[in-house]
């Protein structure tokens, strides 16, 4: 069984390698998503600032809302958990944190450049009313936000289309037909294409985070081996994603309407390019439906904040559960051809 595995494997993976183009572009395309982002978004001059809203304690006699809540071109952000707010202000995710009151309490990083644009505005509506509270921390720059969504957007195309489109190839051209008539087990093609795809998936991925920390310095608060647990756990429930998809299909031409179909929303829905931070509740709940949402989610906590196993388990569970009911259902539905 592991000699028929084995072969399997080096079969695949030498059919990629060959496969210049695809393998060229696959190289190609995170770095010049890094670069060309990194270059475009950094720095500090656009014009949209976030402010993080405390619950009061207890609420105030006057009902009436506080002027600065209304002032234009700034998003007013809920919430409840004080801690988590000045997290977010310490990472730069949020200029602010107010807590409205008799003085008016707010947050700021002073090493925040967009920080000081809202505080001026807050301190012009509420005049002196008001008391100075200071976080510290070191500003996250946005290519180092955009390296861990490059990285796992990479992973999601390479996983999903390396996978479920190869499989729909090989059965409409007869591959898999013909593998049914050797010893090999389906259960054995599958696992043969899970280790074939996870083992490329990670090797490129890890080489470009190695090229791209080494050029553009980016952060790396926590501990590697966790991170490439994540890089593990993410691959193999996205690989997963593939094979269900292509547990059944025949056409090339459907396979990849249905692959752009679940790759696009997750790309834009997850965190690739920027913060949901203030987003609507059903997109927040569409989002933790992907799979992608919690890699990024943990890899980032990972990177920017240090978070060990513990902090990140609920995201891992999660993927452990959607690669669980991917692979059953896949192995369920997996046949070596259609009609």
């Amino acid at each position: 069984m592991i000699r028929r595995i084995l072969a399997i494997l080096h079969a695949r993976n030498i059919e990629f390698v060959r496969d210049r183009s695809s393998f060229g572009w696959n190289l190609l395309l995170p770095f010049l998503l890094v670069f060309g982002m990194g270059y475009i978004f950094s720095g500090d001059d656009r014009a949209q600032f976030k402010v993080g809203v405390l619950q009061a304690d207890t609420p105030p006699a006057d009902s009436t809302p506080h002027p600065f809540l209304s002032t234009r071109y700034i998003e007013f952000i809920d919430y409840e958990d004080q801690q988590e707010a000045l997290r977010k202000v310490v990472r730069h995710q949020l200029d602010l944190v107010i807590k409205p009151g008799h003085p008016l309490q707010y947050w700021i990083n002073e090493g925040s450049s967009k920080g000081y644009v809202v505080e001026r505005l807050l301190q012009h509506s509420a005049g002196s009313d008001l008391e100075r509270l200071i976080v510290e921390g070191k500003a996250i720059r946005y290519v180092d936000w955009l390296l861990p969504g490059i990285l796992g957007m990479n992973m999601m195309f390479g996983s999903l289309f390396g996978v479920g489109y190869v499989i729909v190839r090989y059965r409409k051209d007869g591959f898999l037909k013909r593998l049914q008539a050797t010893p090999l087990r389906p259960l054995e093609f599958v696992v043969a294409q899970v280790l074939s795809r996870l083992l490329l998936v990670l090797l490129i991925t890890m080489f470009v985070y190695l090229a791209t920390s080494y050029f553009l310095d980016t952060m790396m608060v926590g501990s590697f081996a966790t991170l490439f647990l994540v890089a593990v756990l993410g691959t193999i429930s996205l690989i997963s994603m593939g094979l269900l998809v292509a547990a059944r299909v025949s056409s090339e031409e459907f396979a990849g309407g249905v692959l752009n179909m679940v790759t696009w929303p997750m790309m834009m829905l997850s965190g690739v390019w920027f913060s949901l931070e203030g987003s609507p509740d059903w997109v927040l709940h569409v989002a933790n439906l992907f799979p992608l949402t919690h890699i990024l989610s943990a890899a980032r906590a990972v990177m920017l904040d240090g978070a060990g196993l513990l902090e990140i388990m609920p995201q891992l569970t999660l993927l452990g559960l959607i690669t669980a009911a991917c692979l059953a259902l896949g192995a369920k539905l997996f046949t070596w051809q259609v009609g």
